[in-house]
């Protein structure tokens, strides 16, 4: 998968798949999955770092578990998040930053935060040959502002507007987090690059999530979430298991030993 082919998919009506990792082990299983792009989010900072929001992570952590990332798969796009305060203070500081992640990680392409705010910083990362993807709607750097993680955003001419100035900048495809479907669907269907939901109903162009949270991983359960999988209780259950046979001195038997 290349950016090009991804937002080709638009166009062919076909429905692209996105999901967060972080690592190795993760990558590699969603690569095999045949899942179209990978996601090294700036939500590391919560589901691996522990952090309350995505702002603590910084631009060298992104820049190492987006290597591991782009190392560890043969097929999927990788886009690695330009973290909180890598790319604000100017389009200078968002190209050099921008252009670290591309030496050092591999990865195919940086997604940020922001439309008409953000506009001439795409244009300049674009300008550079640096493909972008945009995220507009609730943006989680900016949850000091928003008030909360969970603020779903209903202004349609705002958000449109944002997709809008985002794709005339030149960004290949646009997350659109918690907004309304039918807001969702107007955008979709207004601009013709891809566009990628999460907790935005049906009708975009594609769907991302969590990995942690869809693998029930987190415990995080917002109502946007499908949650595939129960590997917590499994992996729990499993640690009980062995714990109780080590106190036990049921393993190692013989069948374990040399």
């Amino acid at each position: 998968m290349t950016v090009p082919e991804f937002v080709k998919a638009k166009a062919e009506g076909r429905r692209l798949s996105v999901l967060t990792a972080y690592d190795c082990l993760w990558a590699s299983i969603l690569d095999d999955a045949g899942v179209d792009a990978i996601l090294v989010g700036d939500s590391l900072s919560m589901v691996v770092q522990g952090h309350r929001t995505t702002l603590p992570v910084t631009l060298d952590q992104m820049i190492y578990h987006g290597e591991i990332v782009t190392r560890s798969v043969k097929n999927t796009l990788v886009i690695v998040d330009l973290p909180f305060m890598s790319y604000q203070v100017s389009s200078r500081q968002a190209v050099r930053n921008a252009g670290r992640i591309f030496k050092e990680t591999g990865a195919q392409a940086v997604k940020l935060e922001g439309g008409v705010n953000q506009a001439k910083t795409i244009e300049k990362l674009s300008e550079c040959d640096l493909p972008v993807m945009a995220h507009v709607g609730m943006r989680p750097q900016s949850v000091h502002k928003l008030g909360k993680m969970s603020a779903i955003q209903r202004d349609e001419d705002e958000l449109l507007k944002d997709a809008k100035a985002a794709e005339s900048a030149g960004a290949f495809a646009i997350v659109l987090e918690l907004i309304p479907a039918e807001i969702a669907k107007v955008i979709s269907a207004e601009i013709s690059i891809p566009t990628i939901g999460i907790g935005a109903g049906p009708h975009c162009d594609g769907q991302v999530l969590v990995g942690p949270d869809m693998f029930g991983l987190s415990g995080f359960q917002p109502k946007f979430l499908k949650k595939y999988a129960d590997i917590r209780n499994i992996a729990l259950d499993a640690t009980k298991e062995f714990v109780a046979d080590v106190q036990a001195g049921r393993f190692p038997d013989e069948s374990h030993s040399h």
